[in-house]
């Protein structure tokens, strides 16, 4: 999901090499022939035409870092990720390594089935000034009652904005890369960035939250993505 939208945990790394590959241990997916291009993925952010120009450096980090997400119609974006089991440095190097392609890809949140890796990992920042925070395993236990409806959008599905019902306030257990216990209380953006990319690891898109409507126009819009690709 997308800084433009936008705990107090150490960072996690410091500022990404451009263009960075994946560590070498990491075990990414092959991806699916005629998956979409990467190019152009906003999530949770205005449309292109009405953002300020990017820096080239910036939008050249952001393309690279773009070039490692998943897009629409990859099968792995319909895969359960698998419980992390070891907490090694291994699971450090992948969690620095998706933090970096975040936040060099301008988002908020990565799940790491978005960029072929079927581990229950994701990270988040929903902040800029913010630390990064890594989830492995992640669950649920409580959603409060009182839910918003909101845009969103998703590196994984290019020129698509729909709107999602959510809760505005959940509890979260998980693991950090190390294997430490945490819970988070979260509300508001970021507890709907990290529903958000817990749908991811279940292997649920935005499509599956929205609107018939709002469906089928987002299909009209991949495919004539694609097809002017």
């Amino acid at each position: 999901m997308s800084d433009q939208q936008a705990t107090e945990r150490e960072p996690l790394f410091d500022e990404a090499a451009e263009g960075a590959a994946p560590p070498e241990h990491v075990p990414e997916l092959k991806a699916a022939e005629g998956a979409a291009p990467p190019e152009h993925d906003p999530e949770l952010e205005a449309e292109e035409e009405d953002e300020p120009a990017l820096d080239p450096e910036v939008a050249a980090r952001r393309a690279a870092a773009l070039s490692h997400v998943r897009k629409f119609g990859d099968p792995v974006l319909r895969t359960r990720a698998r419980p992390v089991e070891r907490f090694d440095a291994a699971l450090s190097d992948e969690v620095r390594w998706m933090g970096g392609l975040m936040i060099d890809a301008i988002g908020v949140g990565l799940a790491a089935t978005q960029v072929g890796v079927l581990h229950r990992v994701l990270v988040y920042r929903v902040q800029q000034e913010s630390p990064v925070v890594a989830l492995v395993n992640p669950e649920i236990e409580w959603k409060g009652g009182e839910e918003e409806i909101m845009e969103e959008g998703c590196l994984s599905l290019p020129t698509v904005l729909v709107d999602v019902e959510r809760p505005l306030h959940v509890r979260v257990r998980a693991r950090d890369e190390h294997g430490e216990e945490i819970l988070v209380e979260a509300t508001g953006l970021e507890a709907r960035v990290i529903q958000h990319e817990i749908d991811h690891l279940d292997g649920v898109l935005i499509l599956d939250r929205t609107s018939r409507d709002q469906r089928k126009e987002a299909m009209r819009a991949l495919r004539e993505a694609q097809e002017a690709a």
